[in-house]
């Protein structure tokens, strides 16, 4: 019993917390090495909750977003736009609207969504019209009973069949 206690007591100890993290050196430097000046960090925020933030730096990054709560659900509304250049030298510009319906962006470079409702394939309207052709002909037969192949299924709880 003993034995069991002593097992118990070192399992909860080696389950302790460690606090030896050590957050990772904060750097100045692009990946390329490079330091990069800030141009412009305007930062505005008014007593009623309305915000305004422009950052500009030396490589081409842009970032402007504006903020104001909204009094009907209490959530802040923001808007703004971010530009930078991507590494294959393509200009990149994000507007974007943050509000109750969450996070919205517009860009020429973002994937779209086919429109909807998408075409339907000439071969599904095929089998459509297929289908309600044999519904009307068993309909004007009267022969909706089930073919041997396609079982009712059943009532009782007994083996599979």
């Amino acid at each position: 019993m003993q034995f069991v206690i002593a097992i118990a007591l070192a399992s909860v100890a080696l389950a302790a917390p460690q606090y030896n993290y050590v957050a990772p050196a904060v750097s100045s430097r692009s990946d390329s090495g490079e330091r990069v000046a800030v141009l412009r960090d305007e930062r505005v925020m008014e007593e009623d909750g309305r915000f305004n933030v422009e950052f500009e730096a030396e490589n081409g990054i842009h970032f402007a977003k504006a903020g104001s709560p909204d009094a009907e659900n209490g959530a802040v509304i923001h808007a703004g736009q971010y530009s930078y250049t991507a590494p294959d030298g393509t200009p990149v510009l994000v507007k974007f609207v943050a509000n109750e319906n969450g996070f919205q962006p517009e860009s020429d470079l973002l994937p779209v969504a086919p429109e909807f409702p998408h075409p339907i394939p000439q071969f599904v309207l095929d089998q459509i019209a297929f289908a309600a052709e044999e519904d009307a002909r068993r309909a004007r037969e009267g022969s909706f009973e089930r073919s041997a192949s396609v079982r009712a299924p059943s009532t009782s709880y007994g083996s599979p069949q």
